[in-house]
């Protein structure tokens, strides 16, 4: 399957993924907010790895990542079934913490901006 092609899929699995998550009636995936970040398909269709981003869950994502992982093969069905392709992957659910490193790296450069900022101000008036 082409570049181009494997893409789409991608981009349509996903679509069909949040809308499936979306109706889980697991209680630990109604802690916080739940976010897709990525999904990667190898080329062909055996594994599909998803990065999923947890904002606000009390117990932190480890709890969310396991429950998607135990209802991965009522996604693979339902994906199956919404998409109607033969050969639905294996769905791999997997912590994104993309959203808390960008957070950390902003509250460093804040740091370096709050420092740099009282060294530059006398070279200023001078």
């Amino acid at each position: 399957m082409s570049e181009k092609n494997m893409g789409r899929l991608a981009q349509d699995m996903k679509r069909e993924l949040i809308a499936i998550i979306s109706r889980l009636k697991d209680p630990r995936l109604a802690g916080g907010l739940l976010t897709v970040t990525r999904l990667d398909v190898t080329p062909d269709l055996d594994v599909a790895k998803v990065y999923i981003s947890v904002m606000g869950a009390p117990d932190g994502p480890a709890p969310v990542v396991e429950a998607l992982n135990r209802a991965a093969g009522h996604v693979r069905t339902e994906i199956s079934r919404k998409m109607h392709i033969r050969k639905a992957p294996r769905f791999v659910f997997v912590e994104d913490d993309g959203a808390a490193y960008a957070a950390h790296i902003n509250e460093l450069l804040k740091e370096l901006h709050v420092e740099g900022g009282d060294a530059e101000a006398p070279a200023d008036a001078e």
